[in-house]
């Protein structure tokens, strides 16, 4: 190797992006070894052990083109008797095929300006009503999004600057291949004379004008068509010039020409493999760890091992339903041998959308705003697409087999778990503190890393709490629906000042709280779980009159109540100090508190999420207090919705050093966004709701985050279902919460698990997972024998009464409603 070489490849793997010069120095670089092994240390550390790819449907509008590459079968004259496009009805067929075999993306790829060469493109467009090609392309993209819901990628070829801005309306992303950036090429006797839209300035234009326009945009270069290695570079550092100018070129593709019977380079010489991966490793060094670096996978010799061993992060386009149309002699290889080829090669094959994880996970920047909501809906935490059908509170679908936790296989056939991640569990295990960063990673699990971080929570379980699995027989009561706070994510509030649009509000009276307490201790519950909306008549003597009320029904029972939220409202209302209020709730009877309205300690996600409520800091304080005052609180996180891993892990650290100064958490909660009728959600600007990966993994990494001073992990039964209970059981946690009775700020989101889990229920699903079960107290004491006995066998609960306000009822008219 060269000593510049050894020189820029030291400054890359150092987080140094090659000048032009020492970029171009590599173009005599011969040690492919050496140039290879620093990509694929440059691509593990922006990509980790991911492999991505796009489900498509491949849509050949139009086959005409006016241009004469010599390499090209894509492009046809007009022939008799056949049209010069795909008509609507026909592009719809090719969609709804997509649609049906689980695709995502629906690539639009056509022949450039034919209309400027053809009469027929041109009268046939005007037939249908349009001036140009683009238009056609426009009013095409928008009708296969409304009719199938697949999410639109256009490669045109060359646009002006409105033609851009007029595509970003219906898709996603677009695209135009540099190929080489040489005139010479262009030349007599080059592979694109004769072709006025392959000339690199036009194209290099076009990629400035989606710049501009902020669309992410999809490049690449052609390799063996003549050009010599610099040249390659200097087309990598063209485009990497205008990424560095505006941040919009989302993949570099490294395509290897293939020469193709009936075109003027049909006995061409072919790059061979070598090349290939010389080009690939190369153009990863001069782009750096973050950028998308593409190879397709049936253009590339079926050499997986090697392919990626270069460097590449994504194998493209793929797609079970349609050829490709550019390259016909090359068929896309099955879903399911790609992924076993990708898993052969130490990594998790991962689908994404059109436009990559980085640029949908800012889709408010990247997106237009018809195709903003599609887009957030579409994904995960990571930006990749969510593929499955499960979500929280949904009792239809089940979890997808690959997320439920195993134990990994020491002699299993394919190993996808990264040095990364067994370093960090391995640290943990010593007792190690896990920081920001290593949280965030663990949150990031695919594949073997997945399992990894499930079976390290499970030993740590094991070791700190045994087999037994603990639960509550409690009842919930909520006591007002009435909320003046804005929450975006609350389907529970009602009337006239909430966000959510459907139900009736209502405020129970002290003595249907009493009747539901006495209820609740005839059925053995040792517990009243009590929370409401922040109704605007509520002061903090409402608060005490019902936890008097409780102890004056059922002197025993225990009264879990109030989030820290009410405990502010309730101080400030009163004109007293928090400590001051939390002394009179104590004298009152009030037992816990429950740790909710966290939703994520990140003022990052707070200020879209829940901008009225309490600040990160003030959250903390108010808890605090309450520990410093003697009383023990439950934590909590609500997570899945414009939330990510970053965010998670500020927030379990904020929880652990909470717990480190006070000791006065008892558990933690996780509840995944409900998102059916959250108002975010049915505004288009959030997920829905967590995958079932990301769900197992808030548990798994809040038992390693948070040891060993938050030693319980509880599951939600009315948002994961039965089967991610039993899952997360062997990813952590210990404990199934409560039994409820009652239940109705998940129902009211849209979660079908029901409103009681009794305690035969509780016990089957315990013993079904190999544990055994134990009836607790709220302070994670044993319950008594008398209560666990009544529990048992419990009579069924009378219907409950919701004493409806009409003062704070909306008003509906002619559909919409009003405050």
């Amino acid at each position: 190797m060269k000593a510049t070489t050894r020189t820029t490849i030291d400054s890359a793997l150092a987080g140094v992006i090659p000048n032009p010069s020492d970029a171009l120095a590599l173009s005599d670089e011969t040690d492919l070894a050496a140039l290879t092994t620093a990509a694929a240390a440059l691509r593990d550390r922006g990509h980790r052990n991911v492999i991505s790819y796009s489900r498509k449907v491949f849509i050949p509008l139009t086959q005409l083109c006016r241009d004469v590459c010599h390499y090209c079968t894509f492009a046809k004259p007009p022939r008799p008797g056949q049209h010069a496009y795909l008509s609507a009805e026909e592009v719809l067929a090719i969609a709804r095929a997509g649609a049906a075999a689980g695709c995502k993306e629906a690539l639009f790829t056509l022949g450039d300006k034919p209309e400027l060469r053809y009469k027929v493109a041109a009268r046939e467009l005007a037939e249908m009503g349009y001036r140009t090609t683009i238009e056609y392309l426009a009013a095409m993209a928008k009708l296969v999004h409304e009719e199938t819901g697949l999410l639109p990628h256009a490669n045109p070829g060359v646009m002006t600057r409105d033609e851009i801005a007029m595509l970003r309306e219906v898709t996603i992303s677009q695209g135009i291949m540099l190929e080489s950036a040489t005139e010479r090429l262009c030349q007599k006797g080059g592979v694109h004379f004769g072709s006025p839209d392959k000339r690199p300035a036009p194209r290099l234009e076009t990629m400035r004008h989606a710049g501009e326009l902020q669309v992410p945009f999809t490049s690449g270069i052609l390799i063996g068509i003549g050009e010599t290695r610099g040249e390659r570079i200097e087309a990598l550092l063209a485009l990497r010039g205008l990424h560095e100018e505006f941040g919009h070129i989302q993949e570099i593709i490294v395509q290897n020409f293939r020469a193709k019977a009936g075109t003027k380079m049909a006995n061409a010489p072919e790059p061979d493999l070598d090349d290939l991966l010389w080009t690939i490793a190369v153009a990863r060094i001069v782009f750096g760890a973050e950028m998308n670096i593409q190879a397709p996978p049936n253009l590339s010799y079926d050499e997986y091992p090697k392919l990626v061993a270069a460097g590449l992060n994504d194998w493209g386009g793929v797609s079970p339903v349609t050829p490709d149309h550019v390259n016909p002699e090359a068929p896309w290889p099955h879903l399911e041998a790609l992924r076993q080829n990708t898993a052969a090669c130490g990594k998790v094959l991962t689908e994404r959308l059109a436009v990559y994880p980085a640029y949908a996970l800012d889709s408010e920047r990247w997106q237009a705003e018809p195709m903003r909501t599609p887009v957030i809906r579409a994904i995960d935490s990571d930006g990749f697409a969510k593929v499955e059908a499960w979500s929280p509170g949904d009792a239809a679908d089940e979890p997808p087999a690959e997320w439920i936790p195993a134990p990994l296989d020491a002699r299993r056939r394919f190993n996808t778990a990264t040095p990364e991640v067994a370093a960090i569990l391995e640290r943990s295990a010593a007792g190690e503190e896990l920081g920001e960063a290593d949280i965030a990673r663990l949150f990031q699990a695919r594949g073997d890393d997945y399992h990894a971080v499930c079976q390290a929570a499970d030993a740590l379980r094991a070791k700190v709490n045994g087999d037994r699995v603990t639960y509550v027989v409690n009842r919930n009561i909520n006591y007002t629906n009435i909320c003046y706070f804005r929450c975006q994510f609350c389907a529970f509030a009602k009337g006239k000042l909430s966000e959510s649009l459907r139900g009736t509000p209502y405020d129970l009276g002290l003595d249907e709280i009493q009747r539901r307490v006495s209820e609740a201790w005839d059925r053995g519950a040792t517990e009243v779980c009590m929370q409401g909306g922040i109704h605007p008549e509520y002061t903090g003597q409402k608060y005490l009159d019902i936890i008097r009320a409780v102890k004056d029904a059922q002197p025993r029972m225990h009264v879990h109540a109030l989030s820290p939220l009410e405990v502010a409202q309730g101080a400030e209302t009163l004109a007293v100090s928090v400590p001051a209020f939390l002394g009179m709730l104590k004298n009152a009877g009030l037992g816990t508190l429950p740790g909710t309205a966290a939703e994520v300690l990140d003022d990052e996600v707070r200020r879209t999420l829940c901008p009225d409520k309490l600040t990160t800091d003030e959250w903390l304080d108010v808890v605090e207090a309450a520990h410093h005052a003697g009383f023990r609180t439950t934590s909590t996180v609500m997570y899945g919705h414009i939330d990510g891993p970053v965010n998670w892990a500020r927030h379990l650290i904020r929880l652990r050093d909470l717990q480190k100064r006070t000791g006065g958490i008892t558990e933690f909660v996780p509840l995944p966004f409900v998102h059916m009728e959250a108002p975010i959600y049915l505004k288009g600007k959030a997920r829905s709701g967590p995958t079932f990966r990301e769900a197992v993994l808030m548990h798994a990494v809040a038992r390693l985050a948070l040891h060993p001073h938050i030693t319980n992990i509880q599951v939600s039964w009315v948002k994961m279902g039965g089967a991610g209970v039993k899952a997360c059981l062997n990813a952590g946690v210990n404990d199934l919460g409560g039994t409820l009775m009652n239940e109705s700020i998940s129902r009211a989101a849209g979660a079908a698990f029901g409103q009681e889990l009794p305690p035969e229920e509780m016990e089957r699903i315990i013993r079904s997972a190999g544990r055994v079960p134990a009836q607790r107290t709220t302070a994670y004491g044993l319950a008594p024998e008398d209560r666990q006995i009544t529990s048992f066998g419990a009579p069924e609960l009378l219907d409950v009464v919701q004493t409806p306000v009409k003062k704070y009822q909306r008003r509906e008219a002619a559909g919409v409603t009003g405050g």
